[in-house]
């Protein structure tokens, strides 16, 4: 394969991936249709301004951005014959080089787009699949983004693996050897997606056993989700004292991430944070990252963080708990606390008005109003899980002699410290314990369990 590939710009790597050469960014049109009759869920503007989000992900050189409004979808192009045109009179005198477009496009429409734009074309999911190829840190994550590349792409040969599978430095999205290795490509990928698959089922089965491992010591996991860029790394960072890459950027965080924290009371959790979720998220995309958002499936409780600066933020939440039924998740099963985050971003006057008047999305347990860059409102939330912890668990009494220090850090480990009073004849403890734990407890400490305290 590599001998199909010399002299096109690209490097085979170690890792087995393709990674294109070019240094200067790749010119770029953006383009986002808006249907007349289509019930508006989203504001166009909205969608245009996280569509330019999206293609700054991997800085690209956003030449033009425009919303274009359209009566009905053309087969051949989606897009109108005569905005085609025009289009290509601009590609041509912009000298751009990747057209983009804010919708899914059939195989097609793509390859019909590219011979009359005379330029490079993807639409929103290919767009997705390059970031997520871009930011994949691990080895996992960058098998998940490469299996679900190669999905996507099994209907569309018109280029090759030079488009296909590799983690770029850069937007450089160069052509491929062309038609005649279409058939040749189709069966590497093919054999490349077993390949894959076997892998990833190996990671996962290693992560079962490590869970195993961690449940031996069983601490309740609290998943944060939400759109991406409402702020999860850096409530987590807050809550955590991590130091997981916050920033203004869509999908900073591809790599789940979990660390333990401390609950008011003293009751350690682990608080895990992922992959942010955006509106139609490639479906191939969702599976590859399922065995990562295993901790999302199996949680105690949701987050669900929502940024409340946006004036798109019901349509987001929707966005969210779609994914979430997706993965088997929901608030019937699983306590779901809405985290209404940025209020630092809404005008002082304006705040209480807002957050009142923001519409709870699917089945929540309850909702709590704060800013993770300021820490306001974060006490308020940690009470708020050790309640929802809480809920189903029994209180009691218990007295340790000084020297069971064992006993009394099973205790630390396994419920929450209500109260703790020290004397003469030991440490008595006011603790609560949840019903999973009941058998445990009273196994382990038998008549000094004074009676339930209801």
């Amino acid at each position: 394969m590599s001998n199909n590939l010399e002299g096109q710009g690209v490097e085979l790597h170690g890792r087995g991936r393709l990674v294109e050469l070019q240094k200067q960014p790749t010119k770029c049109a953006l383009i986002t249709p808006d249907l007349y009759r289509v019930a508006k869920k989203r504001d166009a503007e909205v969608k245009k301004q996280e569509f330019e989000g999206l293609a700054r992900a991997i800085k690209l050189d956003i030449v033009i951005s425009e919303i274009l409004q359209l009566k009905e979808i053309k087969p051949a192009t989606f897009v109108g014959g005569g905005f085609v045109d025009s289009l290509a009179e601009t590609v041509k005198e912009q000298k751009i080089e990747l057209v983009l477009f804010n919708v899914s496009l059939s195989p097609v429409q793509q390859r019909n787009l590219e011979n009359r734009l005379g330029a490079k074309v993807l639409d929103r999911t290919a767009l997705i699949l390059e970031i997520f190829g871009e930011r994949a840190a691990t080895r996992e994550g960058v098998l998940q983004v490469e299996l679900a590349h190669l999905n996507y792409q099994k209907g569309r040969l018109v280029r090759s693996w030079t488009h296909l599978e590799r983690q770029r430095g850069g937007g450089g999205f160069i052509g491929g050897p062309g038609e005649t290795q279409i058939e040749s490509d189709r069966r590497q990928i093919q054999e490349r997606i077993g390949k894959l698959e076997k892998r990833i089922a190996k990671i996962a089965q290693t992560r079962k056993l490590h869970r195993k491992k961690r449940d031996a010591v069983p601490y309740p996991v609290i998943a944060l989700v939400g759109y991406t860029n409402a702020g999860k790394s850096t409530l987590f960072n807050r809550i955590t004292g991590a130091k997981v890459m916050a920033k203004d950027l869509l999908f900073a965080t591809l790599d789940t991430t979990v660390r333990k924290a401390k609950l008011p009371h003293g009751r350690t959790i682990m608080l895990s944070d992922t992959v942010g979720f955006i509106s139609e998220l490639p479906t191939d995309l969702i599976a590859a990252f399922r065995a990562t958002l295993e901790e999302v499936i199996g949680a105690d409780i949701i987050l669900h963080v929502r940024d409340v600066s946006s004036k798109d933020n019901v349509a987001q939440a929707q966005d969210v708990i779609s994914v979430l039924k997706l993965l088997g998740v929901n608030g019937e099963e699983t306590p779901i606390i809405e985290v209404y985050n940025k209020i630092d971003m809404l005008a002082k006057n304006e705040e209480e008005d807002a957050i009142d008047n923001i519409i709870p999305v699917g089945t929540v347990i309850s909702s709590i109003a704060l800013s993770a860059i300021s820490g306001e409102g974060i006490d308020e939330l940690l009470l708020e899980i050790e309640k929802t912890l809480a809920q189903g668990a029994k209180s009691f009494k218990i007295l340790l002699e000084h020297e069971r220090g064992e006993d009394a850090a099973w205790l630390y480990q396994h419920s929450e410290i209500i109260e703790r009073i020290e004397s003469e004849q030991g440490s008595e403890f006011t603790i609560r314990v949840e019903p999973r734990y009941l058998f445990a407890l009273q196994s382990r400490f038998g008549k000094k369990l004074t009676g339930s305290i209801l």
